[in-house]
């Protein structure tokens, strides 16, 4: 009896450290664990970073860096399954449905900047955007300037006509806002004419073009009108979550599988058509990678 004692005691210290435990799992984490489902919302358009195959599948690079995280989550969860729900969202949508828990962890193209920090939390930044226009390769548009008395197209809910507003060389342009509710209906817009110009992240453009019927006839042209820091969006207010995925996405940018990654979805074929977006990742992605933070776009217009 007298060697059972330090067991029994051990045993009694370890079930008083369990509520514990079980308590200080909460938020997002806690939701995965009790349900043993996960709702990953994915964009249907959103170039290499996130797109539909059909049949309710989506792949991209943000696709696969959350299904990564996720993957890592369930193990740290000790959980033998993970339910990934794929929730489709806009531009319009995305935040709110972040913020009233449809949406557990967002994987498409969202610009990480001050104003939506203040509704929604983003993780390490693994894509920087630059801002381009694509139009026709006949249109004769080779810059902002040649925008005025245009049709300009863009997508509900994103912020890049106002960066084309804002840019110095706009002063005086005139050009009328052309809305697509989704970046393949932007792009829709470009392809039938009713637009003169498509306003988006680049590599949306190029996805884009990749994809259209004719991809010689279109062409990204002008001046970059901003960049962006792009990232995968949770809940505000969700430390442990955040960090969960913040320490599985920095372990892939420490041993540079990120960079395989990326080169997977933006360099070589991709489904469902097999053609090949031939965009190689920037510097300022590169440096976002080699030195992981979450700053807003803010941070690096001061560059």
């Amino acid at each position: 009896m007298k060697r059972s004692f330090p067991l029994a005691l051990a045993l009694a210290g370890a079930l008083s450290v369990l509520p514990s435990l079980a308590q200080a799992l909460d938020g997002t984490l806690k939701k995965i664990k009790d349900s043993g489902t996960v709702t990953m919302g994915v964009r249907e358009s959103s170039g290499g970073l996130s797109f539909t195959l059909g049949d309710g599948k989506f792949a991209g690079f943000h696709v696969e860096l959350c299904q990564r995280a996720l993957a890592d989550i369930q193990k740290q969860l000790g959980m033998s399954n993970l339910d990934i729900k794929y929730q489709p969202v806009t531009s319009q949508n995305r935040i709110p449905l972040v913020q009233n828990g449809t949406v557990d962890i967002e994987c498409g193209s969202t610009t990480n900047n001050a104003a939506r920090q203040k509704d929604v939390s983003f993780a390490a930044t693994t894509y920087v955007e630059e801002v381009r226009i694509a139009v026709k390769a006949n249109s004769g548009i080779a810059s902002i300037a040649q925008l005025n008395g245009r049709n300009v197209a863009t997508t509900t809910g994103t912020t890049s006509v106002q960066h084309l507003r804002k840019h110095q060389r706009a002063a005086g342009v005139d050009f009328k806002e052309v809305y697509g509710k989704d970046h393949a209906d932007s792009f829709l817009l470009l392809e039938s004419g009713r637009a003169d110009a498509f306003v988006m992240d680049g590599q949306i453009l190029a996805g884009n073009i990749a994809k259209s019927k004719n991809p010689a006839d279109f062409k990204i042209v002008g001046e970059v009108l901003s960049v962006e820091p792009i990232a995968i969006m949770m809940r505000k207010d969700d430390p442990a979550f955040k960090k969960a995925v913040d320490d599985s996405l920095m372990a892939l940018m420490k041993s540079g599988e990120i960079s395989k990654i990326y080169d997977k979805w933006f360099m070589q074929p991709i489904p469902p058509t097999n053609t090949r977006i031939g965009l190689p990742a920037s510097e300022a992605t590169k440096a976002a990678w080699a030195s992981p933070n979450d700053k807003p776009m803010e941070d690096y217009a001061k560059k």
